[in-house]
């Protein structure tokens, strides 16, 4: 509505950021995909608390060992219950993590996409008759930006990001800034004729696509086709921002 100011597309479905993807990727390994808390605990783990008094004061360097450290926690660490004394009356409680428990997937990388994949248990595979596969899923952008937003303020500062400014969730797209005109303007071919910039073409698609989403969405098209539509839009905003 402002010439030379900036506009925004709201997005249907959040996205990758093509800048961001392996960054998210690494925080994912960090943390827990059913409840979003650090795989581990530095009130219960003296290993983490000793990494984290290590790092301290460097940001970059904690961000990769706490990654290092966590990617390789195969199960969410869970508080321990609290019992009760022989008055029947709770003991003082202890700091707690309050994590769940649950047993994490290895997340994989194909292109844009992000896969889950879990290992099958021992008792699955004597149960086999031939040699167990992983389970393998899907972790779209929305599912990505859901776990991710449940991180607490205290562990996105332990993993080395800001509260403030580095937010994880803020990795991925839910609003695409729209440049103005003045940033993308025409270009004249041989004479008078003027066609679109490549930036004002790209956009173009990227709205299509949304619009396309939003609809089938609202249709209650079946879900492949939907995903479909949404992996098209992740496909557009990539290649507006990176096109190599």
């Amino acid at each position: 509505e402002c010439p030379g100011h900036f506009g925004y597309i709201d997005l249907a479905r959040p996205v990758f950021h093509v800048g961001f993807l392996n960054k998210v990727k690494k925080i994912l390994e960090m943390v827990c995909t059913n409840c979003g808390k650090l795989k581990s605990d530095p009130y219960s783990d003296p290993l983490f608390k000793e990494l984290l008094d290590r790092t301290r004061g460097s940001r970059k360097r904690r961000f990769q060992e706490v990654w290092e450290y966590c990617s390789k926690i195969g199960t969410c660490f869970a508080d321990e219950p609290q019992d009760e004394d022989q008055m029947g009356l709770e003991e003082e409680a202890k700091i707690g993590h309050g994590g769940c428990g649950h047993d994490q997937p290895s997340i994989r990388k194909e292109g844009l996409k992000l896969f889950q994949v879990w290992k099958k248990s021992r008792d699955e595979e004597e149960g086999a008759e031939t040699k167990a596969q992983p389970d393998k899923q899907q972790l779209t952008a929305s599912d990505a930006h859901a776990i991710l937003s449940k991180m607490s303020s205290e562990d996105i500062t332990t993993c080395g990001l800001s509260a403030d400014f580095a937010k994880p969730n803020w990795m991925i797209l839910t609003v695409l800034p729209v440049p103005p005109p003045q940033v993308r303007p025409g270009v004249t071919e041989g004479g008078s004729n003027q066609a679109q910039d490549d930036l004002t073409y790209k956009l173009a698609e990227i709205l299509k696509a949304n619009m396309n989403v939003e609809r089938f969405e609202k249709e209650g098209a079946p879900a492949h086709i939907v995903a479909e539509f949404d992996q098209l839009l992740q496909f557009h905003v990539a290649t507006y921002m990176d096109n190599d």
